[in-house]
């Protein structure tokens, strides 16, 4: 009887790595959320309550995860969904 191998999406492999090296992606997501959620305020997303809320929310929610050591999964949803958003609102203010 032959043993059968599942294959693993590249997203799962990714959150296998992320969980292994969870303290490194903290530090990194940290980062990467905090200076483009700033960048974001200052080039106008204060300016409008819609672009305020489209960042503050997702921001808030990533580092919020973070500060409670979520899964990772969550973690690493939260951070696409944040640095997209964050780039939409550069964009379109």
């Amino acid at each position: 009887m032959e043993t059968q191998q599942i294959k693993q999406s590249t997203w799962t492999k990714l959150e296998k790595l992320a969980t292994e090296y969870r303290f490194g992606v903290i530090a990194i997501t940290l980062l990467i959320i905090g200076c483009l959620g700033g960048v974001t305020m200052n080039y106008g997303a204060a300016l409008h309550m819609w672009s305020l809320i489209a960042v503050v929310i997702p921001t808030m929610t990533t580092l919020s995860l973070l500060l409670a050591v979520a899964p990772m999964r969550w973690i690493m949803n939260a951070f696409i969904v944040t640095v997209l958003v964050d780039t939409v609102v550069i964009f379109m203010v």
